[in-house]
């Protein structure tokens, strides 16, 4: 029988937090602290308990978070079999929720490790995306962070108008038109009716306007650029041939979705993305259907909901699909919404994997799950 080492680390800024046993041994803790001199200590140390213990292999987890990939590269490196696992799917009872503490966080994580080693429970692991794909993310979600911040500015200016009884012209044109920025400007000036420190809020929040603006355009040459290599190519072009389905829906898709390979069927699309209704059965009560369970990127989510109003207003076919099922619910037109996002999800992902297929993209099969 193999001998392991069976790690379950708490992943923090400053330190790491480790619950570890030899094969179904009594857990032993150990803390590190979360710098490079201290993750090479502790990757000594469990390579050093694994030779003690007859050549043990060391199968360490932790949960994800905003830290990345960088540790599971390190140990795998390292040698180590390392697994990320879901927060979302590693579940909680009551009791542990009221009592969380990172020792009682990582001896779950080992208690999981060990179940998967030694009895074979399914471990909930995300798919490790590799470091190309996780570099080209940080562009893409940083050009959706830039639109999110304009949005904000935007609104601010909006209701900043409103607080000091600013009333838009008839002549102005439509809003963040030229005509429209002429006007806020003008707000500005030291002629204006504009209350003193209103007029000050105001420009700034109008550079601030500016500057998103011009960085947004700079991130989009460079997606553009982006899409235009091998990697990309095909599968943007044969992407962006549906109707409200642009450069950017395209490469937020690709991005955050990885290996189209990896889903075996449509099913495990919508259930990654978070578009299917959640359920509850117990006894003989039926299963009862609720809301979607929003599971998976909530960018991918946002750009099917723009694509998919942009669908409605320019295909016959989506806008038939789309008054059909709220024709069975007219007061709640979101589940129409919903279900043209996940039909339109589907589509982009069978048309995806083949030109990722065809374009040589992820020749190797992907091996961890889709979660």
């Amino acid at each position: 029988m193999m001998n392991y080492i069976a790690v379950g680390c708490d992943v923090h800024e400053e330190n790491l937090l480790c619950r570890w046993a030899l094969n179904l041994d009594k857990p032993q803790e150990r803390s590190f602290p979360n710098t490079t001199g201290g993750r090479t200590a502790m990757t000594r140390f469990f390579q050093k308990a694994g030779k003690q213990a007859e050549d043990a292999k060391v199968a360490i987890a932790y949960e994800a978070s905003y830290l990345g990939f960088s540790l599971y590269d390190e140990w795998t490196d390292a040698g180590f079999n390392c697994k990320v696992l879901a927060p979302t799917r590693i579940t909680h009872s009551p009791s542990q929720r009221k009592r969380k503490t990172d020792s009682r966080d990582a001896d779950r994580i080992l208690e999981l490790v060990r179940g998967h080693l030694f009895a074979g429970n399914s471990l909930p692991a995300i798919w490790i995306p590799d470091p190309q794909t996780r570099d080209d993310r940080e562009l893409v979600r940083m050009r959706l962070d830039i639109g999110s911040r304009i949005t904000t500015v935007k609104t601010q200016i909006h209701f900043l108008l409103k607080r000091t009884k600013c009333r838009k012209p008839r002549t102005v044109g439509k809003p963040w038109t030229r005509g429209h920025v002429e006007w806020l400007a003008s707000l500005t000036e030291p002629t204006s009716e504009t209350p003193a420190n209103a007029r000050v809020i105001l420009a700034s929040l109008i550079r601030q306007w500016n500057m998103l603006e011009k960085e947004c355009s700079i991130l989009e040459k460079e997606i553009k650029d982006l899409s235009l290599t091998p990697r990309y190519a095909q599968p943007v072009m044969e992407l962006t041939k549906e109707a409200g389905v642009g450069i950017m829906t395209a490469m937020v898709f690709l991005t955050e979705m990885g290996d189209l390979s990896r889903f075996r069927n449509r099913q495990q699309v919508g259930a990654y993305l978070g578009l299917v209704p959640s359920s509850h059965e117990s006894g003989k009560h039926p299963d009862r259907k609720g809301h979607i369970t929003h599971q998976g990127s909530p960018r991918v989510r946002h750009i099917l909901c723009q694509a998919v109003w942009a669908r409605v207003r320019t295909s016959p076919q989506t806008a038939s699909v789309y008054e059909r099922i709220v024709a069975r619910n007219p007061k709640h037109k979101n589940i129409a919404v919903v279900a043209v996002m996940r039909r339109l999800a589907v589509k982009m992902w069978h048309i995806g994997r083949e030109a990722q297929r065809a374009a040589g993209v992820f020749a190797t099969p992907a091996v961890s799950s889709a979660a």
